[in-house]
């Protein structure tokens, strides 16, 4: 991955809503990217951030609650080295840009309609695996 030096080295983690699974990403770049790195998240047809990525966000000590959906207009694209797409049933946006696109398809934790518990355990599978690609990503050799 280039590194937070280069002209465009931004991570941006997308998908449709940024409601929950590219909020969830950017959180954890926040916290497991090297110094310097720039990460945004952003969504194609931004909708309100999932309480329920708040709640889990913080069962790990992460406060999400100042975090706001954004359009991908929001994001300086022109700063963007890599793109990471998190849908998974669902057409995932795409960038026009020239950068490293990278699909990490996970299932829509805001989808789950059997009831809270099953909510939560949906939105902590999500957090936890995206925690470990996040951690992958940043462990990659430049």
């Amino acid at each position: 991955m280039k590194t937070p030096r280069d002209a465009a080295s931004d991570v941006l983690f997308l998908c449709v809503a940024n409601s929950a699974r590219s909020q969830l990403a950017e959180a954890w770049a926040r916290v497991l990217a090297p110094e310097g790195a720039r990460v945004h998240s952003a969504g194609s047809h931004p909708d309100t951030l999932n309480p329920m990525a708040v709640r889990v966000m913080s069962e790990v000590g992460i406060d999400l609650s100042g975090h706001h959906s954004k359009s991908v207009n929001d994001v300086p694209l022109e700063r963007v080295g890599v793109v990471v797409t998190l849908c998974s049933e669902e057409v995932c946006p795409t960038l026009p840009a020239n950068v490293e696109r990278l699909h990490w398809p996970f299932e829509d934790p805001a989808a789950e309609t059997g009831g809270e518990e099953a909510a939560l355990e949906a939105f902590r599978t999500a957090r936890d695996g995206i925690e470990k690609r996040v951690r992958e990503l940043f462990a990659r050799p430049a």
